[in-house]
């Protein structure tokens, strides 16, 4: 879920002062590091951004601006223990530089995005990655505002250059990775919708496979928060009915929209995917869905 791991940025605001990006989990380790990465450009670091409160971006902001005495921005509806507030569709200024930050709610409602304009980038967390997709998973995320975001960031910010995402390599063409993710979305709902045109009532574990395939049934919890993102927002606009089932589910069901985290990826991890899939919210109910 976290590919290599959490990308952690230092950027060097001028005025000797730097910005970190996602400082990442409280590894004491990868802390020293971000603070020895500063240290080297001769910067010191006084200020930390997060851009969003899941356990892979956010948690070491306190160990980090415990070493260097930074301030802890972070997003207004966001539970992060911060000092500010970041400004929302404004500027962020650290030494002599401006980031503009964009509220990019979809991935999570306290999600931001900063652009550092001189160097046409785009510091995009998880609303755009540097390999893959993201996981958009009910109840702290979902679709519709998320395509918003995207789009905005395709119409706003048309001479962005390069993304440096919260998790794989930097995006050397940013405009093309954002149509992409555009167009993603618009083809997996595409799928979905002639999905359910085709097999009539359909439960979320049934729909899984027949869109996803059966390659990798590892990853079947996150692609039924996935669908069922798409789902909440298709019933929303009247396009899709919810059925609810009077039965339990089978051990498989359960397994694909219950997962036992600890068991699939170990207890080091589970907190991380739980909460990137939502896994909190425990589904008690069985749906079917039909098109209206």
């Amino acid at each position: 879920m976290t590919l290599s791991g959490t990308n952690s940025y230092v950027i060097d605001c001028g005025k000797s002062q730097a910005l970190v990006i996602d400082p990442g989990p409280p590894i004491p380790a990868h802390v020293d590091a971000i603070v020895g990465a500063a240290r080297e450009r001769g910067l010191t670091i006084t200020a930390i951004a997060v851009t969003h409160g899941h356990p892979d971006h956010a948690p070491a902001a306190a160990p980090l601006a415990a070493q260097t005495g930074a301030l802890v921005y972070a997003h207004p509806a966001g539970k992060i223990v911060r000092d500010r507030d970041l400004p929302l569709d404004a500027p962020l200024h650290v030494g002599a530089t401006a980031l503009d930050v964009l509220d990019a709610p979809g991935h999570t409602f306290d999600h931001v995005v900063f652009y550092l304009a001189q160097e046409r980038a785009l510091f995009t967390g998880d609303v755009i990655l540097g390999e893959g997709t993201v996981v958009i998973a009910p109840p702290h995320g979902a679709m519709r505002p998320y395509q918003r975001t995207l789009e905005r960031l395709a119409r706003e910010f048309p001479d962005a250059r390069t993304i440096y995402g919260g998790h794989g390599p930097a995006v050397a063409d940013a405009r093309a990775k954002i149509a992409e993710y555009i167009e993603h979305r618009r083809v997996r709902e595409r799928e979905l919708l002639d999905a359910l045109a085709a097999g009539g009532s359909q439960t979320i574990p049934q729909l899984v496979p027949r869109i996803y395939g059966t390659a990798h049934a590892e990853l079947y919890p996150a692609m039924a928060r996935q669908l069922l993102a798409y789902l909440i927002a298709l019933e929303a606009e009247g396009r899709v009915v919810a059925t609810r089932l009077d039965r339990a589910m089978t051990p498989a069901e359960s397994e694909t929209l219950n997962p036992d985290l600890e068991r699939l990826v170990g207890p080091d991890q589970a907190a991380v995917i739980a909460a990137e899939l939502g896994a909190a919210m425990r589904v008690t109910d069985l749906y079917e869905y039909a098109l209206v």
